[in-house]
């Protein structure tokens, strides 16, 4: 029985996975709003006595780096430490992952069903890498050596936003202004959608009505956004949903230059899957391609959304029942063909 967990600044998922004929299921699963508990300790001691179940390891992919065994949850002020969790679980050793490189062992063990194909490419073996906005914006790679992906985590997601245009460079000055750093968390993730509608609307490029106003003050705000874009019913929204995805599928492109990702790009995390119809659109794929001399070979990169949102229990959940014990200490998963 393995105790797996996603933990995002929103929302925390936790799991009890058994794997059953070569095949990991699903035995318990819950589902917490992160910002409600003080610390994972306390969710964990709480599943764990409800569900009953003998843990016999455990696995965790929390935003933040991972440093010796502990994390500083990069979006909630929670310290999640790796021998803390042990001895509430009554085990030797637990493991800690970034959110993004457990999604990307997640990614490995996805089937065709899990996940919409925006462009098929040429496939070649060689790197992939995981884009992923939600909460915060993370980024991870996986390092084929001929044999084997290896995933490894990144803060990519925190590097300096690079603007392409003068909308953008406009964009990048109002967020400097207002946060002094900005990197490309503040436009991609739940927050940044609505930085990004704020900045449309502080320099006048579309009225904000009353009526929209008013939803926003009573409702998740990118939320709003999002519904209202895809909707029609908000040019406002349909302009800061655009720029969105116009910076996403640059930043996604960005990401498949870093890890030379020949495999294929993923698109993952919370929003992606709410706002799918978007990513259809031909902006997306072509901020992606959009890189100068390089644009033809991202183009043959295959790009696809993940639609399986338990992507990340499953990465842990394959982690912490195939760990391998490699030369450098790196586990590690057959690719699959």
């Amino acid at each position: 029985m393995i105790l797996v967990g996603d933990i995002g600044g929103t929302n925390t998922r936790l799991a009890m996975y058994e794997r059953r004929g070569g095949a990991l299921r699903p035995a318990v699963e819950a589902n917490f709003k992160s910002r409600d508990h003080s610390s994972l300790d306390e969710m964990v001691l709480a599943f764990t006595n409800q569900a009953k179940l003998p843990v016999e390891r455990a696995c965790f992919g929390v935003a933040g780096p991972v440093k010796d065994g502990r994390i500083s949850a990069s979006n909630l002020a929670w310290i999640v430490d790796s021998r803390t969790l042990a001895r509430i679980l009554h085990l030797d050793k637990v493991y800690l992952l970034n959110d993004l490189q457990a999604i990307a062992y997640g990614v490995m063990a996805l089937s065709p069903s899990d996940v919409v194909v925006l462009r098929q490419g040429q496939a070649m073996p060689g790197n992939r890498g995981v884009i992923a906005a939600g909460t915060g914006l993370g980024e991870a790679g996986l390092f084929w050596d001929g044999a084997r992906l290896y995933p490894f985590a990144s803060e990519g997601g925190h590097a300096d936003f690079a603007p392409r245009n003068e909308l953008e460079i406009e964009l990048f000055r109002y967020l400097f202004a207002k946060f002094g750093h900005v990197s490309y968390e503040r436009i991609l993730s739940g927050p940044g959608l609505v930085n990004v509608y704020q900045f449309l609307r502080d320099t006048k490029r579309d009225p904000e009505p009353p009526w929209l106003a008013e939803e926003l003050a009573h409702a998740d705000p990118g939320a709003v956004i999002s519904r209202f874009a895809l909707s029609g019913k908000s040019a406002l929204c349909e302009h800061a949903l655009d720029l969105f995805i116009d910076v996403y599928g640059a930043e996604a492109g960005n990401c498949a230059l870093r890890f030379v990702a020949l495999n294929g790009i993923f698109v993952a995390g919370g929003i992606a899957p709410k706002i799918l119809p978007k990513f259809s659109d031909p902006r997306f794929l072509a901020a992606f391609a959009g890189k100068g001399r390089l644009k033809t070979l991202l183009e043959s990169i295959p790009v696809s959304v993940v639609t399986n949102e338990k992507v990340g229990l499953l990465g842990s959940a394959h982690y912490a029942s195939t760990i391998v014990e490699e030369p450098l200490g790196m586990p590690a998963l057959e690719a699959r063909p």
